[in-house]
């Protein structure tokens, strides 16, 4: 069973940052992908930011094209941590942000999430 607990919202101004992180525990292994996603209200859930291992030790990073350039996702392979550096915070990027999991597709587990909340 795989347990994901993100952290790190809250409430910033515009251009402002956070770090959000997502502690993984449990059965977390072979995993092939982790993600970041969010959903504001009355919006799907959205595909924020993924980082691919294509092997054991390879990976790639992927974003939305409304984040790149703002949004980091790292993980800290020790600690199975994921995080998820945001700067140059919008106000559209207010939304619950989700962790996530994968394994060859198929989803390991999702976290309760975690409110980011940017005023103009």
């Amino acid at each position: 069973q795989v347990q994901l607990v993100e952290s790190g919202g809250g409430l910033v101004q515009a251009g402002g940052s956070l770090r959000l992180s997502c502690a993984a525990s449990g059965s977390v292994s072979r995993v092939t992908r982790y993600g970041w996603y969010r959903q504001a209200p009355g919006n799907q859930r959205e595909l924020v930011a993924t980082i691919t291992l294509t092997g054991t030790t390879n990976y790639v990073e992927s974003y939305v094209d409304s984040v790149r350039g703002r949004f980091t996702i790292s993980r800290d392979n020790v600690n199975n941590i994921i995080y998820l550096q945001m700067n140059s915070l919008k106000p559209e990027d207010t939304a619950v942000y989700y962790c996530n999991v994968e394994r060859w597709g198929t989803t390991l587990g999702w976290g309760q999430g975690t409110q980011v909340t940017v005023s103009s």
